[in-house]
């Protein structure tokens, strides 16, 4: 999708992207030096330079363009970046400045890696630079300064925040309310959420119990993996919107086995303990 997009320029917008598309100019290579219609306010000297550092970013990586699309179009980057994407979750004991991270998971297609404090948390901040693309949802708000305030670094990959490109088609809830209107479910962990994320580790430190560890991580995984498949939904949603959508559709992923199990007894024990 990304050399069908044009909005990354000065002065031109979806409307008048649109436009473009219906003038016959569905792709950088079919540019011309003077358009076929009028842009407003664009200098076309200036178009025609950004287009051609566009070709020659195309092969350096997606942080060109990342920093020229809105946050409700960061998807365009996506498919000609997969191979260097990771989706990204965080579990911490709270929402303030205070809070710890007790878990983290990594996902990045292929392989799921997992982060623990007390463990291997320092880890993180290691293998995160293997990516040049971020994947969470509501990461900017909350996964990716928490992540910069625990670990002391400055996170510079480019990010999709699923948060708003799912806003933009009408999905809202969180992350699990907008699963839910995509047919996704969750089996044993569902009604478990972020607080009660909180509260199976501290089943975990206090009473050394490693089943609720467990289904922390199950929970921390699946929230991660299934970034891939919302993410692949919601490209595709957009995609169909375009002149060429059926030709850029992607395939459903499949989903990685999780290597943990939710403890259905420390679910349940701890629901009551809420009631």
């Amino acid at each position: 999708m990304l050399t069908h997009s044009f909005i990354h320029l000065p002065g031109i917008g979806t409307k008048t992207e649109a436009k473009l598309w219906q003038a016959g100019v569905h792709s950088w290579d079919q540019w011309q030096a003077t358009p076929p219609l009028r842009l407003p306010n664009s200098s076309l000297p200036e178009l025609n330079r950004l287009l051609q550092c566009s070709i020659e970013e195309l092969d350096k990586g997606p942080s060109f363009f990342s920093n020229r699309l809105p946050a409700n179009e960061q998807w365009r980057i996506f498919s000609h970046f997969r191979e260097r994407t990771a989706y990204l979750d965080i579990e911490t004991t709270g929402l303030g400045p205070q809070a710890e991270i007790t878990t983290i998971a990594l996902y990045d297609g292929r392989e799921i890696r997992c982060y623990i404090n007390g463990y291997n948390l320092d880890d993180f901040a290691r293998d995160i630079w293997d990516y040049e693309i971020l994947v969470t949802y509501n990461g900017k708000s909350f996964d990716i300064p928490a992540i910069e305030r625990w670990f002391h670094i400055k996170i510079t990959q480019a990010h999709i925040d699923l948060r708003f490109i799912l806003a933009k088609l009408g999905f809202k809830g969180g992350l699990k309310g907008c699963e839910k209107q995509l047919g996704i479910t969750r089996g044993a962990l569902d009604g478990v959420d972020g607080s009660f994320a909180v509260l199976l580790w501290h089943d975990y430190i206090n009473n050394n119990n490693e089943k609720a560890l467990e289904t922390l991580l199950s929970y921390n995984i699946e929230d991660t993996v299934n970034l891939e498949r919302l993410l692949v939904e919601v490209y595709n949603r957009n995609v169909l919107q375009t002149p060429f959508g059926e030709d850029l559709r992607l395939p459903h992923p499949v989903s990685p086995l999780i290597p943990y199990r939710p403890d259905f007894n420390s679910v349940q024990r701890i629901k009551r303990g809420l009631r």
